[in-house]
């Protein structure tokens, strides 16, 4: 049974840096060519992923299991870790652990969906953050439900440490399933908490409990003389 959970966001990726330069220069836009799960890491997403595969050094004889999101930038923060850190874990791709699909809405910033879809803004604002589901796209509570049933199928199945490396929504949403935040607890904490990109989150299980011992933390990446970055992702992940 696992006794120590870590997870992980992807190093930064070009598609955090189009986003928060759209977002800031004011664009409807994101200036993205490639879909979603072919995104790949930034430069210096590369340089945290590197910098990742040092805190992988020092913690690879507690983890025995290792997820990974189906993704090419979480895909690729793991593989420049491993390789980095001379790891032998064989990761698990899951489906399950990719980023909240977003349908419709998907490379709009905030201003381009109140100006192209003004009637998804308005049902975000009347359903809130956790039951918006944009045409095509999954809600918070769709990327839990997949969620709850890896922690069914996987957890149990492993034993000691384990690891997860994914997106900040996955994050997020592990951390309160397996700690039993309900919706308000859970936006709450997403606005006043960023995943910051190459971050890690330490959960511990005692008994049937899981209590977070860490959250986001970048010491690792600070001591390898990396940049630490912040592109909150998707806007429902930022604070309102």
């Amino acid at each position: 049974m696992i006794s120590d959970l870590w997870l992980t966001r992807h190093g930064e990726s070009i598609g955090n840096v189009a986003a928060t330069t759209a977002e800031r220069e004011g664009l409807d836009v994101i200036a993205i060519e490639e879909r979603d799960a072919d995104v790949p890491l930034s430069t210096t997403g590369a340089e945290q992923a590197q910098a990742f595969g040092a805190w992988l050094a020092d913690h690879d004889g507690g983890i025995g299991t290792a997820w990974v999101s189906p993704y090419l930038r979480a895909q690729q923060t793991l593989s420049l870790a491993m390789a980095e850190s001379g790891s032998t874990l064989v990761p698990l791709v899951d489906e399950r652990l990719r980023d909240r699909e977003l349908g419709v809405l998907d490379l709009l910033t905030r201003r381009g969906v109140e100006r192209l879809h003004p009637e998804e803004a308005e049902r975000r604002r009347r359903l809130g953050k956790y039951y918006h589901r944009p045409p095509g796209g999954e809600s918070w509570a769709d990327v839990a439900l997949r969620l709850r049933s890896f922690l069914t199928d996987s957890i149990p199945a492993a034993d000691g440490g384990a690891l997860i490396v994914a997106h900040d929504a996955v994050v997020l949403l592990l951390v309160s399933l397996l700690t039993a935040m309900n919706e308000r607890e859970l936006l709450d904490f997403a606005s006043a908490n960023t995943v910051l990109n190459a971050s890690v989150t330490h959960l511990r299980r005692d008994g049937a409990r899981w209590e977070m011992l860490a959250f986001s933390t970048v010491s690792h990446l600070q001591k390898e003389g990396a940049d630490v970055t912040v592109h909150p992702g998707s806007p429902d992940v930022e604070p309102e």
